[in-house]
């Protein structure tokens, strides 16, 4: 994380992020807050749904000509370009304020939202551009983390001001715009700020289009069709497209009624509380960025989706139930942190399997999409408030929504999931470091062999790699009625002294394949620590592959919960045990079971000194 925050440009980068949507944000507060001053019930959440949609219209208008200008010019000048184009709307949103011009304040929504249009493909596309592959998960994480301290920072500053300069004997909209008018030349302002940094972004373009935008062409649909069929052209980043927009359309609805909710059922009139427990959203939204980053150290994590998805359903199921505001507090805030396990590595996702030169179209359809399914949900919400569904029902909608993504998600990212998930439980006892990774060969089959001092040793072992490990193991624990299903769809070899080898057969045809197979060759777990005899069975498996043997020592878990022998510590309950592995340099295949257990013992001497 340290050494992506070094390049050159990521700070600039990141407040130039911030910087955009705390102008956004700031003007959409100023106009919500109004609404709801001065409207109640239906109507109050028919005028919210519509200050969104109006944010979510132009995302959808500018998918073709945001992707063109992204493909075919460098990012950061299309961020420069279109942060000079912010500082005139903002000009025109402030005159509106001190005139009074609600409904133009209201439509310039609209016109700064165009900005972010046009602007958004360029912005998520730089990110791979910047920091490159190495550090995607930790770009995007980044990136997403400012954004949403923006929004939260944003929520807050406008909403406190809004409220100093707000007074009761205020009685309509044009009144309360006029007197909170100067905080216009705040998003000025922010607005120059921007463009004077966005001016200093250095031009990273790695691939560019060489097509030229033809105006015919996006009137009359050609375009939109076309840039569809790029994005259906990998199922996985579509797939991922969808499960954003979905994601999108609860979180969009939830923001728009809860104004609404908070003010009948919790009996909450002033703002600074209802935009607060909201913006505790953002808060949950940065500690589960880093979060997400961190389990994405070594590849982009795409089973903490999965658990996102259950996590924010289980949330918008329970907001309805509840009327306590610190206990909403406290759900709003889990909301974030389970958004982010979303966000984070699906956006990744998407810009990792995107090619150069199409990442600009990929990245404007899926936000093309995504605002179609937000103005879809808004349009449906606006359509059961004026007939008279109150918010708690459409809480009710929306976890039903959530049960559907679950469902498709899980279906999508079954095995990454539950190794994200035991990673998750491994991670709140341990901490585990990796040395040696450079051994590892990009191509060709991999045997890795190495000592066994626990149950978690298949674990520890997976977690640095992307690729899924076929494990061989006992054939009763392969059994086991919980776990048989999923180590079957991980792929493991159950092996046992009766059928061993047609197990080593099965070994061998996976590493005909290219796969990475594990074996433990002492056959069991230590009961003292030391290295025991290392039987000759992987000596079995044909030897006709293209491949190497990867040898491995792990270090730490001995003594824990999780081995044969549990050693009496006055360890504290709150330290984590420091366990690591070890990955020696590739032997040859024929590499005999005395000799692999000499160069173990080395890497075990070594490691100890």
């Amino acid at each position: 994380m340290k050494q992506m925050f070094a390049l050159v440009g990521v700070i600039n980068y990141l407040l130039v992020v911030f910087l955009n949507a705390f102008t956004d944000l700031g003007h959409k507060i100023i106009i919500q807050n109004t609404v709801f001053k001065i409207y109640d019930g239906e109507l109050q959440i028919i005028l919210t749904a519509l200050v969104n949609a109006l944010i979510l219209l132009p995302f959808v208008l500018m998918f073709s000509p945001s992707g063109f200008l992204a493909d075919r010019f460098a990012k950061n000048k299309i961020l420069e370009y279109s942060s000079v184009f912010a500082i005139f709307i903002t000009l025109g949103i402030t005159y509106s304020y001190y005139h009074g011009m609600f409904y133009a304040a209201f439509a310039m929504t609209f016109l700064l939202a165009l900005q972010s249009a046009i602007y958004g493909p360029s912005k998520y596309g730089y990110i791979k551009e910047l920091v490159g592959i190495k550090y995607i998960s930790f770009g995007n994480g980044a990136a997403q983390a400012v954004t949403t301290v923006a929004i939260l920072g944003g929520i807050i500053f406008y909403t406190i001001l809004f409220e100093g300069l707000y007074s009761e004997e205020l009685q309509t909209k044009e009144q309360i715009l006029q007197a909170i008018a100067p905080l216009g030349w705040l998003l000025v302002l922010s607005s120059v700020l921007e463009w004077f940094l966005a001016s200093k972004l250095p031009t990273k373009i790695v691939e560019t289009s060489q097509r030229k935008f033809d105006i015919k062409k996006y009137l009359n649909g050609v375009y939109l069709f076309k840039n569809l069929k790029i994005l259906r052209r990998k199922k996985e980043i579509f797939e991922a497209i969808i499960a954003l927009s979905l994601f999108w359309s609860i979180s969009q609805v939830v923001l728009a009624i809860f104004g609404e909710y908070a003010k009948s059922e919790l009996g909450i009139t002033n703002t600074i509380y209802v935009q607060g427990v909201m913006a505790l959203a953002g808060i949950g939204i940065v500690a589960g960025s880093f979060l997400a980053a961190s389990f994405s150290k070594y590849y982009i994590n795409t089973g903490l989706v999965a658990i996102g998805a259950f996590g924010i359903t289980i949330i918008v199921f329970l907001i309805p139930l509840n009327t306590s505001l610190m206990l909403m507090a406290l759900m709003f805030m889990l909301f974030g942190i389970f958004s982010a396990f979303i966000l984070v590595p699906l956006n990744a996702h998407i810009q990792f399997l995107s090619p150069n030169v199409h990442l600009g179209t990929i990245l404007a359809g899926g936000n093309f999409i995504q605002n179609i399914f937000m103005i879809a949900f808004l349009i449906l919400t606006t359509l059961f408030a004026y007939f008279g569904m109150n918010a708690e029902v459409l809480f009710y909608l929306m976890g039903f929504v959530g049960v559907f993504l679950v469902r498709m998600v899980f279906k999508r990212y079954l095995v990454m999931t539950f190794w994200a998930v035991m990673e998750l439980i491994g991670k709140t006892r341990h901490r585990y470091s990796y040395s040696g990774l450079e051994n590892i060969p990009t191509e060709g089959a991999i045997l890795f062999l190495g000592n066994h001092v626990s149950w978690l040793d298949w674990v520890i072992l997976q977690l640095p790699f992307e690729k899924r490990i076929n494990f061989m193991m006992d054939k009763g624990i392969h059994n086991w009625k919980f776990f048989r299903h999923f180590f079957t769809k991980g792929e493991t070899i159950p092996v046992s002294k009766k059928a061993s080898n047609e197990a080593f057969k099965e070994a061998f045809e996976r590493l005909k394949h290219n796969n990475m197979v594990a074996v433990f060759p002492e056959g069991a777990i230590s009961k003292d620590g030391e290295l025991g005899t290392f039987y000759r069975g992987y000596e079995l498996i044909p030897q006709n592959y293209d491949g190497v043997i990867v040898p491995f020592y792990i270090n730490g878990i001995f003594g824990s919960l999780f081995s044969k022998y549990k050693k009496k510590t006055d360890k504290r309950f709150y330290k984590k045990r420091e366990i690591s592995v070890h990955f020696g340099e590739p032997l040859p295949k024929e590499t005999k079971a005395h000799e692999l257990r000499d160069i173990i013992a080395k890497m075990k001497k070594e490691n100890e000194k």
